[in-house]
């Protein structure tokens, strides 16, 4: 699959990180799949079958964070072999205290660890490297998974659903949109040796086909966590948990609101550089 590459400078008095994570965010709603953080510049990368000028150059104008200038380039960058592109310039194993490590088969191999995940990124996003992610994989590590039906939305990398199979759960779902987080999840459910996970290529249209889940994470974008919680409200168990990440501290009580509207109660939040992960639980009633 060939790609463009953005390649972005900008010029700002907020911290680069900041922006970066955002950038990262308001991109991946347009398509891009990719994101690699150097000195000289942001570099983007989205299918050309997904590239649209206009939705760029609006993101841009429409930037959510003040005082910030944007000059881009834009390069085609033909298929090529992207776990290398991926162990040369981004993905280095992500170590969450002694409990989890999550490197990719090209890493060599780390003992002492309760949990060693094998991803494979290629394109997809969902290695661990983002905060949102990172916050996921630490909930659910505190989490009795034992027995639980889980589905995982908007599965990227299938990250998530491979650790919640790793930590006890039962059947699992794996639900994303994208064709090629769709098979990126696949191929590193079978790196992993993991069985009990359906993996459907769509939508939250998707999730009324199966019963109700005990959790249900959802590592997405505010938006998307708006106009979808009524689905994931109704798919929940009495007494389940829904886990939500992919937004701001500042969008909380926003999804907060949404989550009473469908029946939802949140009991925990954490934060972690301006990134947020709520967990909500739905009521018997």
């Amino acid at each position: 699959m060939d790609y463009y590459c953005l390649k972005i400078t900008f010029t700002s008095s907020l911290p680069s990180e900041i922006i970066t994570d955002v950038l990262s965010s308001e991109l991946g709603e347009i398509g891009f799949e990719s994101f690699d953080a150097k000195e000289d510049a942001f570099y983007a990368y989205v299918p050309v079958t997904l590239y649209n000028q206009t939705l760029i150059a609006q993101k841009l104008i429409e930037f959510p964070l003040e005082d910030v200038t944007f000059h881009y380039d834009l390069e085609l960058v033909k298929a090529k072999n992207w776990n290398e592109e991926w162990e040369k310039n981004y993905f280095q194993p992500i170590r969450i205290g002694d409990q989890c490590i999550i490197r990719a088969s090209f890493h060599a191999e780390e003992p002492g660890f309760s949990h060693t995940l094998l991803i494979d990124p290629k394109m997809a996003f969902g290695t661990g490297n983002h905060d949102t992610t990172r916050l996921m994989i630490t909930e659910l590590l505190e989490t009795d998974l034992a027995g639980k039906t889980v589905l995982d939305m908007g599965c990227g990398t299938a990250v998530l659903a491979i650790l919640a199979r790793k930590l006890g759960a039962a059947e699992t779902t794996a639900i994303d949109i994208d064709e090629w987080a769709y098979e990126n999840a696949l191929e590193n459910i079978s790196l992993n040796n993991v069985s009990g996970i359906d993996v459907k290529l769509g939508g939250a249209e998707q999730i009324g086909a199966y019963s109700t889940f005990d959790l249900i994470l959802a590592n997405i974008n505010r938006n998307i966590l708006l106009n979808d919680m009524h689905y994931y409200a109704n798919a929940l168990k009495p007494g389940a948990l829904l886990f939500m990440s992919g937004f701001y501290t500042e969008d909380i009580p926003m999804l907060e609101n949404e989550a009473r509207k469908n029946n939802l109660t949140l009991i925990k939040q954490k934060e972690s550089n301006k990134w947020a992960m709520m967990l909500c639980s739905k009521n018997n009633a």
